[in-house]
């Protein structure tokens, strides 16, 4: 992430001054700071935190080096600096930290100042935006300002106890710098939650340290004894002290500079950019509203649905389960695990494995009903057999068109669904099984070990099985059908094409199917054109034949809610066009 965490203070003296500061480099390290000042002697030590593996590095430069960097630091000048260095972190000379993140080969730096004078101006002006007038309520909490020019900033001001400041306190703040305002807001919480876990162990430390100072010689006492004496001239030099005296934490620096750079990093790599190329398919909208309806409904549940249980249905107390092998399986060890097993292998897995298994005249005829949008009915005694072959069966269709009740002990009606999977023993009523609108796959045990040649090693189960597919108004093999039929069979008939290709295909020839849609709704719906018209539409289009009529009108059906509120929110009313006119 390209920003810059800093920890600020409020000087008595001096006002806001920034104490230290980390960036990121992508680049060579600046002037001052570059790997060849890494000699030999440095001290190293390899942190680890929250998966991230960095080596921070402790640079020491020779006095000469030290006072070259002082001189042309940005940073304020030594008479500008409380004499116990209450607005020094890092000492003269102390080059500041370095941590090089292998994955990335990106280092975080530590100064106490920026080294670039205009990050310097940056950080210095929102330090002391943070710490005067960019405060929330109670001057203690989290704060979002900044602007174009100089940057966006999330401040978190926080007290720190201080048995000789005013108020036995010292306001401090950390803030996040960056270019990128949305960036940063929608960091929001993750950086609130782990600056406040840095802020909650800094004055936990302090804590410490003031109470027992106040056990050892109470301050409230002694300054209600001199309350006279300005308390300016009570002041020495040890009023001021630095924060690394207040925690009593001599490693304060080093473990800042890791939970900073441990910060930039993980705020870096938990937010991803996609990029979406073009509008959101009818599919994706679809999905949306069907998401929106789900949270509504779930938002609108209550405990009343405890009460309308079932008194049939068995309760599970702590620590009882149920099994679901027979009682008759129930003595073996391992028979959940064998039944999932073995069903994982009696499902279909494509659409080029289905039209193998039944034959291409009989997926011919299912997939013309699917997508005429007539109703599907599978009997099997097998669920997942059943609903592998829905979860396949629908990629031809929008999701929209998609209406499903996988598995029930009764006939449910063709408004209901158009994918329905039944038992056995289910009867369906015989207007049903004549109908042209319907098509039946009955699951039946087979006669002979094999009724077709094993098509893969892993697919041996399905041998077991017999499919029957009957419907009252079968497909003829010589005609047409639709023309998204044809495609779609030429595809899985190509074996040059691999099962992957094959679903883009499928998702290719939707969406050009789903437009001529739209056309139709835009043509017939909303402008209300006649039949004549619509006869030369369908002429352009290429849809003109009955069977492509017919699912394009099935189709529309799938249209998203929010594509049709569109297309009737642009319809002209007739003070419009006649002011127009």
């Amino acid at each position: 992430m390209n920003a810059i965490v800093a920890l600020c203070h409020f000087c008595e003296l001096h006002g806001p001054r920034t104490l230290f500061c980390t960036e990121v480099l992508h680049s060579p390290l600046p002037q001052g700071a570059s790997s060849g000042d890494i000699s030999g002697q440095n001290e190293q030590a390899e942190e680890e935190e929250g998966g991230i593996q960095m080596s921070s590095r402790i640079r020491s430069h020779s006095p000469a080096e030290g006072a070259s960097a002082d001189s042309s630091s940005p940073g304020p000048k030594k008479s500008d600096m409380c004499e116990a260095s209450g607005c020094r972190s890092l000492a003269g000379g102390h080059p500041g930290y370095v941590s090089h993140d292998k994955e990335t080969s990106i280092k975080y730096v530590s100064h106490q100042h920026p080294n670039h004078p205009q990050l310097f101006s940056i950080v210095r002006q929102a330090c002391v935006r943070s710490l005067s007038c960019e405060v929330c309520p109670g001057r203690e909490g989290p704060i979002f300002f900044g602007d174009e020019q100089h940057g966006f900033v999330f401040s978190h001001t926080f007290f720190i106890k201080d048995s000789l400041a005013r108020g036995f306190q010292r306001w401090y703040s950390i803030i996040t710098i960056m270019m990128d305002r949305i960036y940063l807001i929608n960091s929001w919480p993750f950086l609130l939650g782990k600056i406040r876990g840095i802020i909650d162990e800094l004055q936990g430390k302090a804590l410490k340290v003031f109470e027992a100072e106040q056990y050892g010689c109470p301050q409230r006492a002694q300054r209600m004894n001199t309350a006279f004496t300005p308390f300016l001239h009570q002041r020495n030099g040890n009023a001021a002290r630095s924060l690394t005296s207040l925690t009593n934490d001599e490693n304060l620096w080093a473990c800042l500079h890791t939970s900073f750079a441990w910060l930039l990093k993980a705020c870096g790599s938990r937010l991803t950019e996609k990029l979406l190329e073009g509008a959101p398919t009818e599919d994706t909208l679809v999905q949306m509203e069907k998401l929106a309806d789900l949270k509504e409904e779930s938002e609108g549940w209550d405990g009343s649905e405890e009460e309308e249980k079932p008194s049939s249905q068995p309760d599970v107390g702590e620590g009882q389960e149920l099994s679901k092998c027979s009682p008759e399986t129930s003595l073996m060890p391992d028979c959940n695990s064998w039944n999932v097993a073995h069903r994982r292998l009696s499902v279909f897995r494509s659409l080029r494995h289905m039209r193998q298994v039944l034959g291409a005249s009989a997926f011919r005829m299912l997939a013309w009903h699917v997508l005429m949008g007539n109703q599907v009915i599978w009997k099997a005694r097998d669920m997942d057999l059943v609903q592998s072959a829905f979860d396949v069966l629908r990629t031809m269709l929008p999701v929209g068109c998609v209406r499903i009740i996988p598995y029930s002990d009764q006939y449910e009606e063709a408004y209901r669904c158009n994918f329905l999977g039944l038992s056995p023993h289910v009867q369906i009523p015989s207007h049903i099984l004549s109908s042209e609108f319907a098509v039946l796959v009955e699951v039946r045990t087979a006669t002979r070990s094999s009724l077709y040649p094993t098509l893969f090693d892993d697919e041996q189960s399905l041998n077991k099985y017999e499919f029957v597919v009957t419907s009252g108004s079968p497909v003829a093999a010589d005609r047409v059908g639709p023309t998204i039929l044809n495609k779609i069979e030429a595809a899985l008939t190509n074996q040059n094409l691999s099962v992957d290709v094959v679903d883009q295909c499928l998702v290719c020839l939707k969406e050009e199917w789903m437009n001529k849609v739209k056309v139709l709704f835009k043509f017939t719906k909303v402008d209300s054109r006649p039949k004549e018209d619509t006869q030369k539409l369908l002429s352009i289009l290429g849809a003109a034949e009955e069977d492509n009529v017919k699912l394009l009108k099935f189709w529309m059906t799938g249209l998203s809610k929010t594509y049709k509120s569109h297309l009737m929110s642009t319809v002209r009313s007739p003070t419009s066009s006649e002011s127009r006119n």
